[in-house]
């Protein structure tokens, strides 16, 4: 590895054609359609959750323009280099990468596709990250740079899908899945975010954003619907002090979604093709849509 640049990131060098991660089993996307669904939220969270009960986690921050990890997993210290290469940052039990690290907080970063490129190109072959069971990849919101560039650097396992049950996001989501299509990624299952809201003094319980949409883009899809996510407080406090509600409430309601959506994926990652249960191509699913995903 070369020499760090001013803004702390170590210099590449040209690794496409490499093996980038020879150390890590499964490489899978978090990404959303759209942005404001929670997606570095569930990212976190499933990371934390992977990582308790599942195997080795790393979580790499891909979404350069607003690199949220480092304050969501509660580490602000800048990895340490070894040998001209990145130690990632740890907490929770999760190998964490961001350019949150870089940068100062107040820089906006101002970047064209090939420097995105880069950065994640380096994130991958620049870092150290050892063995690893599932590495997540917590992408920009939307379809672009960064999700083609991955798509090129490393075989992805698939690609999770995190939404809110209204339409206007659901109709993003198929966006997101003819990205996917065109790169030829597996989609592994839609989680459904703010799903609903249930009141800590009544227990009434209220469904802001309407109620299961995901499941029934997903079920229309034939594709695995891996859980819902409440609205809570906490998870939002949480997202704001660095301490995920799965490790500051394990019990508590989201905590024990965020559980099983995990255990969801494993298993979903785990099944061998061939069983009946192999995760279905995205390139037949959307032949399957004749028209936009409804959320009603």
């Amino acid at each position: 590895m070369g020499e760090v640049n001013p803004g702390g990131m170590p210099q590449g060098r040209g690794q496409e054609t490499e093996n980038l991660i020879p150390g890590v089993k499964d490489v899978i996307a978090v990404s959303s359609g759209k942005g404001g669904v929670g997606k570095s939220t569930v990212a976190a969270n499933l990371a934390v959750a992977l990582a308790q009960s599942w195997g080795t986690v790393g979580l790499m921050d891909a979404d350069i323009y607003g690199p949220n990890i480092p304050m969501m997993m509660g580490v602000s210290k800048p990895p340490e280099q070894q040998d001209g290469k990145l130690l990632p940052a740890e907490s929770h039990g999760v190998k964490i990468i961001s350019m949150g690290f870089f940068m100062p907080e107040e820089t906006a970063i101002v970047w064209r596709g090939p420097m995105v490129h880069k950065a994640i190109q380096q994130f991958f072959g620049d870092v150290l990250w050892g063995e690893l069971d599932y590495l997540l990849i917590d992408l920009p919101p939307g379809t672009g740079d960064a999700q083609l560039t991955l798509s090129q650097l490393v075989p992805l396992s698939g690609a999770i899908t995190v939404t809110t049950p209204q339409e206007v996001a659901l109709y993003d989501v198929r966006k997101g899945m003819s990205m996917f299509q065109k790169v030829n990624v597996p989609l592994l299952g839609i989680i459904e975010n703010m799903s609903f809201f249930v009141c800590g003094h009544c227990g009434e319980r209220t469904e802001i954003f309407s109620h299961g949409g995901g499941e029934r883009a997903a079920e229309k899809l034939g594709i695995p619907f891996l859980g819902r996510i409440p609205i809570d407080p906490a998870i939002r406090a949480g997202g704001d002090t660095g301490l995920p509600i799965v490790v500051a409430n394990p019990e508590s309601r989201p905590a024990r979604a965020f559980k099983d959506i995990a255990a969801k994926l494993a298993a979903t990652i785990s099944t061998p093709a061939g069983e009946g249960q192999s995760v279905p191509r995205i390139e037949s699913l959307l032949k399957k849509i004749k028209k936009p995903i409804s959320a009603g």
